[in-house]
């Protein structure tokens, strides 16, 4: 991490230097504790070449009353400005041009070519299902016990 000196903090409160320089500065003093108390120093040091303020309640009253300004006129941007939707955003229009395009098709008769095929489709003729693998096995499993069972009651007779 670099630190900055005591000579650069001072520059940084006379504005000595540019903007993009300034908010790398900033950004260093959330993270740096070292250089917080270097610019801390800086500024006790240089504290009596800084402006005075002589009405300090005035200039306390002018400060709040910017701030409640700001705030206001943030509440105001914040309020979300009610737009009327366009007539092709509304649920009204989708309904209407869904009937239409439903009229539109019963009147070319694609519900009936629909129909048609699909009489076509139940009434072919489908191969057989062929049994499966393990029902075969199952089946001669079953055959082989029966014939096994009948061979014993031949025996024991």
């Amino acid at each position: 991490m670099n630190h900055f000196s005591i000579e650069d903090w001072k520059k940084y409160l006379k504005n000595e230097i540019s903007d993009d320089v300034r908010g790398t500065y900033e950004n260093h003093l959330y993270s740096c504790d070292q250089c917080l108390d270097l610019y801390m120093r800086a500024l006790s040091e240089d504290e009596a070449a800084l402006p005075a303020i002589e009405a300090e309640t005035d200039f306390t009253n002018v400060v709040m009353k910017s701030i409640a300004i700001v705030k206001q006129a943030s509440q105001q941007e914040k309020q979300p400005v009610k737009r009327e939707k366009r007539y092709y955003q509304t649920s009204a229009f989708h309904y209407v041009l869904a009937a239409a395009m439903t009229l539109l098709l019963m009147a070319t008769g694609v519900f009936q070519s629909v129909t048609r095929y699909t009489d076509t489709v139940q009434n072919t003729n489908f191969q057989e299902k062929q049994p499966s693998i393990t029902e075969g096995i199952m089946d001669r499993t079953f055959t082989w016990l029966d014939s096994f069972e009948m061979k014993n009651k031949e025996a024991n007779k």
